[in-house]
């Protein structure tokens, strides 16, 4: 065979194309794939089939270590991770139901440091107490707003009752296990908040004799910063039938 003849051959078999189920079972055993589809179809998207693959393997860790964040406390390695959770959630609240997440937030901050108590994780109490104090911090902040907008008192009487929860799971903490640093920071105090609402709107009441009596002794209460002895007073008045029963809550 002459050299003219070989390059003649060797340009036939270049027009020579391999079947398509050949194509298709040799990439799949080249990638390492298994599949049952007709000849062709793999063949022809197999790195979207990886990627898809990728991406669910992906989804899974992910969700996977935000479910272990859960129970991390402050000091821990994935607790900014489950700060980030946390925040991507609150842009899912409606400005109405805000107020009541960040109480529900600064609850979970005194569950974690009665975790870290119970424990005895003396080094991470410090960045807890951080983590409070910023929780209250954003109820104040999200009280005021609150405050500001509505002249509902069901609504202030139902965010008090949420204040009163929030002191009450403070003491008995304090009782307990003897933290301290859980005093609310100057001007972050959700109670002094209400309190202010409250006095304003028993203000522009027509009260007794009794009634005015016990609004003053709150309104002395208020300003020696006894919030919480005035609150439950202011309450008690703001109550329907409080003129009734108005000695009961002296």
């Amino acid at each position: 065979m002459t050299e003219k003849e070989l390059i003649f051959k060797i340009r036939e078999l270049r027009q020579i194309k391999p079947r398509e189920d050949w194509v298709s079972l040799t990439k799949s055993r080249i990638l390492g794939e298994e599949t049952f589809a007709k000849p062709g179809v793999l063949s022809i998207f197999p790195f979207q089939y990886k990627l898809g693959y990728a991406i669910m393997a992906f989804v899974f860790v992910v969700f996977g270590a935000f479910g272990f964040t859960q129970s991390s406390l402050p000091g821990d390695l994935l607790y900014p991770v489950k700060k980030i959770v946390e925040r991507s959630q609150a842009i899912f609240v409606s400005e109405k139901g805000r107020s009541q997440a960040s109480f529900e937030l600064a609850n979970k901050r005194l569950e974690e440091l009665t975790k870290i108590a119970e424990t005895n994780q003396v080094k991470k109490i410090a960045p807890a107490l951080e983590e409070y104090q910023a929780s209250v911090a954003q109820v104040t902040k999200d009280l005021v707003k609150v405050t500001a907008t509505t002249s509902d008192p069901v609504v202030i009487r139902e965010l008090a009752e949420r204040t009163q929860k929030l002191e009450k799971n403070k003491e008995k903490l304090e009782q307990t296990y003897g933290i301290a640093g859980l005093e609310i920071k100057e001007g972050s105090n959700p109670t002094k908040v209400l309190v202010e609402w409250l006095i304003n709107d028993l203000e522009k009441r027509t009260l007794t004799e009794e009634q005015s009596l016990l609004f003053e002794t709150a309104k002395k209460n208020y300003e020696a910063g006894e919030f919480n002895e005035s609150l439950e007073k202011l309450l008690f008045l703001s109550s329907p039938g409080s003129e009734n029963s108005t000695t009961a809550g002296q």
